[in-house]
């Protein structure tokens, strides 16, 4: 700091930052530290090295770090890394006795610590007291035996001593603590080591015993296929299959069971393990066992052995899927197919039994129609694989039971038993079951199936009776009256046929109307009655002024080749006109005026082709308002109007005859 001349402190002017934004290039503290290292600032000189020349110097510098190991100490007795310094100092001063008496007093201080038994244990053996070290490691045992690092230390220095007894002894010493897996390993390794043999092995039978997992059982067979005894690896095998039991079986042993018999080209022996796992192991636990076995088959089996393994995979599979739903009916199916294909016919029949037991639990169609293929697989393969007849006639039956036929019925069903009962040449039984169909739930179908039968038997009275009867329980399907004026067409009956479609056009009530007249009309064209053919089409017309049935009709006249066709087909198109000027549809009038002139220009009549081009209407883009549902304006539309001749010179008059009307509700 300054000073004024006055005598008072100046304080310093400090520079005032007038750029405040960030630097461009931003140093992390991590980049400080990294440069700092770079240039060795952070690392401290070592101190000067001290010249010991004299006793006496050297007694002082002793006595000096002791002091200084002491009070250390003395602050912290629990801080076993002092103690640790101080013995490896005196150590390094080849002071022996006095490093072992630091190391008492630091186990007196805590005798748990695994590090300072270690460490004592190791002073002693670098200074080769073989003795001391092993008094240390026997006591260290003793006090701590769970620390398995005391045990390897101990035995690896016997070991490395040659000392293959005490290496031994030490081992059975541990061993009667029951160590984990690793120590009875390195307890096996080392008499493996000295080919030791039998000793190895009495180890692991203690050690299967004392842990008894498959894998350490799996060790010990390949312990002994590896040196050849064969004969006692598959005893090994055999034993754990009987210790585990079929509660506690695991596939790992099952399967390296197989591979080791595998292995000896023992195939029977394998093929045999591989099915006991399969018939005693759930079969949630057999994946691999399935893959390991089909495997094998391939390697060494046949081909039905192979074929064998993929069915009996597949069927559990199977089975897996309708235990956990057993209304999943393709799964049945598929079950099935795979069944019948291996062919054993009593198993089928079983699984088909077991199929059907499992019925839809509500009476909505589309949850029995998976179902009902059932009965008709049971039966089909009844009839045509067991060629059991009165089997098949029972499964029919009983599905015609279970079946609610006031809320629906399968009219396949009564069809394929009714063809059945043809097949085993009992007509009547199958006309039965046929009329039973139809007096319990009259069907189309069913209908349609019988009438076939017949026609196909040539029983034509039969067919006109069924034909009746079709018609009183469904009047309105134009296709029943189509197809049996169709028959009578076909027997060479005109009049039957005429009072068919007679009936058919007077009812009140039909789906498909056009179709009927259209078939009508066909049949009085075919028959050449031309003139009850234009009655039909002047009948049709007082019912519907559709412009397709006025052009049949012009079609149809300019057809008949008479002598006035073309004249009677431009008077229908005349007609046409004048009675569709009265509609609103001017779309239809529009498609009658460009076929008008079509068959005009086909005909060549130059003055006809003229007129009609007069009459011919103007195509106007328009707008409209677009109203909504609830009655409010959503904005416009164009579309196109067209406006024919007639109209244009009635326009005036009709926008005067709508003000008049306008003028006239005003008043009243």
């Amino acid at each position: 700091m300054e000073t004024t001349p006055d005598g008072k402190t100046k304080m310093p002017k400090v520079a005032k930052v007038k750029n405040k934004m960030p630097a461009p290039v931003q140093i992390t503290a991590e980049q400080l530290l990294r440069e700092a290292k770079e240039r060795e600032l952070e690392l401290v000189p070592p101190p000067p090295k001290q010249k010991i020349s004299d006793p006496e110097e050297l007694a002082a510098y002793r006595m000096r770090k002791r002091k200084a190991f002491e009070d250390n100490i003395r602050k912290n007795r629990s801080w076993m890394t002092n103690w640790i310094k101080y013995a490896q100092w005196e150590e390094s001063q080849k002071e022996y006795q006095r490093a072992r008496s630091i190391w008492e007093r630091a186990l007196d201080v805590d005798h748990r610590n695994i590090t300072v038994w270690l460490k004592y244990a190791e002073m002693e053996m670098r200074a080769r007291q073989i003795n001391h070290a092993r008094n240390i490691w026997d006591r260290a045992v003793t006090i701590l035996p769970r620390a398995n690092q005391f045990w390897y230390k101990y035995t690896y220095m016997e070991e490395m001593l040659e000392n293959i007894a005490g290496c031994r002894q030490v081992f059975e010493r541990w061993m009667e603590w029951e160590p984990e897996e690793q120590a009875w390993h390195a307890y096996i390794n080392m008499e493996l080591r000295y080919k030791e043999l039998d000793r190895a092995r009495s180890i692991y039978e203690r050690f299967v015993i004392v842990h008894p997992e498959v894998k350490n059982w799996i060790k010990y067979a390949k312990f002994e296929e590896k040196n050849s005894y064969i004969s006692s690896s598959r005893r090994i095998y055999e034993r754990a299959v009987e210790f585990f039991g079929e509660d506690n079986m695991d596939e790992k042993l099952l399967i390296a069971f197989a591979r080791f018999e595998e292995g000896q080209k023992e195939h029977d022996r394998a093929r045999v393990i591989y099915k006991y796992a399969l018939d005693h192991l759930p079969k949630d636990l057999c994946q691999e066992i399935y893959k390991q076995y089909t495997i094998h088959e391939k390697k060494f089996g046949s081909r039905a052995a192979i074929e064998d393994v993929i069915v009996s995979k597949r069927r559990y599979q199977y089975e897996e899927e309708i235990k956990t739903n057993p209304n999943n009916y393709d799964a049945w199916f598929d079950y099935l197919r795979l069944l019948e294909a291996d062919g054993n016919t009593d198993q089928i029949e079983e699984t088909y039994e077991r199929a059907i037991a499992n019925i839809p639990p509500s009476q909505v169609k589309r949850h029995w129609r998976r179902y009902i293929y059932l009965w008709i697989n049971y039966a089909l393969f009844e009839e045509l694989e067991a060629e059991n007849m009165e089997k098949t006639r029972e499964v029919y039956k009983a599905c015609l039971d279970i079946i609610p036929h006031k809320a629906f019925t399968f009219a396949k069903l009564w069809l394929l038993f009714a063809q059945f009962e043809i097949r085993q040449k009992n007509l009547n039984v199958a006309r039965r079951i046929l009329g039973t169909a139809i007096g319990k739930c009259p069907k189309n179908k069913l209908f349609r199936g019988y009438i076939e039968l017949e026609l196909q038997l040539r029983e034509f009275d039969r067919c006109r009776i069924l034909y009746e009867k079709y018609l009183e329980f469904l009047p309105e399907n134009c296709t029943v009256w189509i197809k049996y004026a169709e028959l009578e067409t076909i027997l060479g009956d005109s009049e039957r046929t005429r009072a068919i479609y007679e009936l058919a056009i007077n009812q009140t009530k039909l789906d498909m109307p056009e179709v009927l007249w259209k078939a009508y009309i066909d049949f009085e064209i075919d028959q050449e009655e031309f003139e009850k053919t234009r009655d039909l089409y002047r009948r049709l017309l007082e019912r519907t002024q559709h412009v397709k049935v006025w052009l049949s009709f012009a079609q149809f006249e300019k057809g008949t080749n008479e002598e006035h066709a073309i004249d009677n087909a431009r008077d229908v198109f005349k007609q046409a006109n004048k009675a569709l000027k009265t509609t609103d549809d001017k779309e239809q009038r529009l498609m009658l005026l460009e076929s008008w002139q079509a068959f005009e220009i086909e005909t060549g009549d130059e003055s006809a082709i003229e007129a009609i081009n007069k009459m011919m209407p103007q195509k106007v883009k328009k707008r409209r308002k677009i109203q909504t549902e609830d009655g409010t304006e959503a904005g416009w539309e164009e579309y196109y109007d067209y406006i024919f001749p007639d109209e244009e010179s009635a326009k005036p008059n009709l926008k005067l005859l709508a003000l008049a009307k306008k003028w006239k509700e005003t008043q009243d």
